[in-house]
């Protein structure tokens, strides 16, 4: 008997060295209800068929911050997607393994769970389909989900979290993209002073963002549009182009000339905390978009209508544009970037 226990001490001590905190499994895995935002549209299709759970969740997130999904054990999800900047990282174009620059600026991933595209050119549909793009992309993490697998499956911490969150122990590619996925959608931003007002929760814009705010509904809500200030569309709006010869923005995915250099209208929610802004960073400050808009942009012969109509400009004041920012910045939601 004194044999046995002794066995089941070494036991227990080797896996707290192989792991910092074990919980026993649990088989009680509820559904996590996602808070539905007031005038949001609807959830994408593929929640329905991954709806978050708590361990879902749990083990999502700790994928996501796990740095052996690239190669060389330096780069994780979170690595470019940060928190305190809305999930995007301050950097012109993102960084990947051994400082390889990317083609793009990395987006933000708040309410990705009512998106109906993703990425720049939108070439993913499904939010589960995104996480291998990076994990295989040379500029970013340089690796492959079977590596991914062969570092993490011996991990008795994942292997109860898939357990937990999946009735076993496996871990496959499908359960890995799932479960970032469930985690990503419950990176909901919606309580922001613009909501609160809306919500008359007591708050109120001042004279200047209140002027910011009509100046932007007759000027710029016609493609930031929705709460989540996005239309969704892809637009040329003649912003500079990319040096990168790979570049050709919605272009790459559907091949149609028209789509060359168009993008998916970018969210404004958090906007004061993702400079730089532009598919690759183009301008470090609100402040420089706006002037570039004002002074015009560059014409090409799919160049919005917005832009055409109005000689390739959206004309602003100076007092419009110090208003629209000081706007702008009432979509910032603290809350948010330090969950």
């Amino acid at each position: 008997m004194k044999k046995r226990w002794c066995m089941v001490v070494v036991s227990l001590l080797l896996i707290s060295c192989n792991n910092d905190y074990y919980e026993p499994v649990s088989t009680d895995n509820p559904e996590i209800t996602l808070r539905i935002p007031m005038r949001f549209p609807e959830l994408n299709s593929s929640v329905t068929s991954n709806r978050p759970t708590k361990y879902g969740v749990e083990l999502g997130e700790k994928l996501f911050h796990d740095k052996r999904f690239s190669a060389d054990n330096t780069v994780s999800c979170s690595s470019c997607h940060i928190q305190d900047n809305a999930f995007a990282d301050h950097k012109a174009q993102a960084v990947g393994i051994q400082g390889r620059i990317g083609l793009r600026n990395t987006p933000p991933i708040q309410n990705m769970a009512f998106m109906k595209f993703y990425n720049w050119d939108g070439n993913i549909l499904q939010l589960e389909k995104q996480p291998l793009v990076p994990i295989i992309t040379h500029e970013e993490m340089g690796s492959s989900i079977l590596e991914v697998i062969g570092k993490i499956k011996d991990d008795l911490f994942y292997r109860d979290l898939f357990i937990k969150a999946f009735g076993d122990g496996s871990i496959t590619p499908e359960r890995i993209y799932k479960s970032i996925a469930q985690y990503e959608y419950t990176l909901i931003s919606a309580d922001t002073k613009y909501d609160k007002v809306k919500r008359n929760e007591g708050m109120a814009f001042t004279e200047a963002e209140a002027q910011g705010y009509q100046t932007f509904q007759q000027k710029c809500a016609g493609c930031h549009s929705t709460e989540l200030f996005t239309d969704q569309s892809f637009r040329n709006i003649g912003f500079p182009l990319n040096p990168d010869t790979n570049e050709a923005g919605r272009g790459r995915v559907t091949g149609i000339p028209k789509d060359y250099m168009s993008f998916r209208v970018p969210s404004l929610r958090n906007v004061e905390y993702t400079a730089p802004y532009g598919s690759f960073g183009q301008f470090a400050t609100l402040r420089a978009v706006l002037d570039y808009f004002d002074k015009g942009v560059i014409d090409s012969e799919h160049l919005d209508p917005v832009f055409k109509k109005n000689g390739n400009r959206i004309p602003l004041t100076e007092k419009e544009k110090t208003n629209l920012i000081t706007f702008m910045k009432t979509l910032s939601d603290p809350d948010f970037i330090r969950k």
